[in-house]
């Protein structure tokens, strides 16, 4: 398997309010072409730091990409890096300088002296041309390495990466079958009780490396099919290279790791779980109306995300405060100052006020103290419970969630979304 090796170029990406998207483009499509990125480094506008992350890529992937630097500014120092790493002297390509005229020409406007900077590309280098852009690309080859340098805005990289060094990459045999990837979603479990649950399988299936990712949405299991060996464990070492040699292997794996991990699987690949539990309400012909007051709506904004979702939410209503909670759900006052606004009684009575007052078949509640203040040692911070009003009766969860206030609230959201999915899966709703 060919290993790559993406280096976004920029001082702007390092000083923050930046979010580089070239990467995760380049490093998803070098991965449905066979190429696996194993190295990704981040460089700003410094000759020698750029220098540098050229010589080290040279030595640890045979396909390098670097997005960023090709602009006509003093600042722009990657065709300058590549001249002096490499050796390779600066010439005006005349390719590189029709295109420029002609891009320049087709939108109607004089082409100022730095300009002319662009059309500057290192000795024996393939001209790439950039049809939504400026800045040229260029490709040439080093210490056994394909080098790429490709523009830093994002859809000219796009355009120039499927243009001409995908095409590239095939003529000189670089691509191999796709490296197959599958998510495993869960919610509930943190990633090192996921990662206990799943030890006994790495000596079974070699080939299928797993991996864990944790966000505020829980934890994502990762299955790639690649040539680097088996996933390591405490009582394993790491294998040598095995591809998988069918799907079915991979198949097997995904259902033996959803059968180990339920009730905390929630979905697969890019399903999200707003539209899980949209698909569970619509297959239950049911509808639903929320009560949200530490997450403020963000429960109805990412149910209403799905489209079609007005078959199933009925209404939604965020009942902050503790008078809110009073005239919107039919709390009483006397109830409020005996348990409180951030208790499991009630996020009960919520759930049952709004799902009598929405009409709806469930009424979902939450209510916690999302912080960075409010918290005491009885209540902390993150404390959180869920109400889910039923045909059935009515249940309550609670949760302690970390992290800071988005963090609190977007959990709480997973937590609410994930309380009903359980419940229309016949799922156990408590742990």
């Amino acid at each position: 398997m060919t290993t790559a090796e993406v280096i976004p170029i920029g001082s702007e990406l390092l000083l923050g309010g930046h979010t580089d998207t070239n990467s995760i483009f380049l490093a998803e499509m070098l991965a449905e072409h066979g190429i696996e990125v194993r190295f990704k480094s981040v460089v700003g506008d410094d000759l020698k730091d750029i220098c540098q992350s050229l010589s080290i890529a040279a030595r640890r992937a045979k396909v390098v990409i670097m997005t960023g630097g090709l602009g006509p500014t003093v600042d722009d120092v990657v065709r300058e890096a590549v001249s002096k790493v490499m050796g390779r002297e600066l010439r005006r390509s005349n390719k590189a300088m029709k295109a420029i005229k002609d891009r320049f020409l087709l939108q109607g406007r004089a082409i100022t002296k730095n300009q002319y900077r662009q059309a500057f590309l290192p000795t024996g280098a393939d001209f790439l041309q950039n049809s939504v852009g400026t800045a040229p690309g260029f490709s040439l080859k080093w210490k056994g390495c394909r080098f790429f340098s490709l523009p830093g805005v994002s859809h000219e990289a796009k355009r120039m990466f499927c243009d001409m060094v995908l095409p590239l990459l095939y003529k000189e045999g670089y691509c191999t079958p796709p490296i197959r990837t599958h998510s495993i979603h869960t919610f509930g479990l943190i990633e090192g009780a996921v990662d206990e649950l799943l030890e006994e399988f790495g000596p079974e299936f070699p080939g299928i490396r797993v991996g864990l990712l944790a966000s505020p949405l829980g934890v994502s299991v990762s299955l790639t099919e690649g040539h680097q060996g088996k996933r390591p464990t405490r009582n394993m070492p790491i294998g040598q290279p095995n591809k998988v040699k069918s799907e079915v292997e991979v198949e097997v794996l995904i259902n033996k790791i959803c059968s180990r991990l339920q009730p905390y699987v929630y979905g697969n690949n890019n399903e999200l779980m707003e539209e899980i539990v949209g698909k569970k309400l619509l297959a239950a012909g049911s509808t639903i109306s929320l009560a949200e007051s530490c997450t403020g709506g963000l429960i109805g904004h990412r149910l209403t995300q799905v489209s079609g979702s007005s078959a199933y939410l009925e209404r939604g209503v965020v009942c902050y405060s503790n008078r809110s909670k009073i005239e919107m759900l039919g709390v009483s006052p006397s109830f409020l100052r005996r348990y409180g606004a951030v208790s499991s009684p009630l996020a009960r009575a919520m759930a049952e006020g709004i799902r009598k007052r929405g009409g709806a078949v469930l009424g979902l509640s939450v209510t916690g103290i999302a912080g960075p203040t409010g918290g005491t040692p009885e209540k902390p911070v993150g404390l959180v419970y869920v109400g889910l009003a039923t045909p059935n009766g009515v249940f309550t969860k609670e949760f302690r969630f970390h992290g800071n206030r988005e963090m609190v609230k977007l959990r709480s959201s997973q937590g609410a979304l994930d309380t009903v999915r359980r419940y229309l899966s016949d799922l156990p709703l408590l742990d």
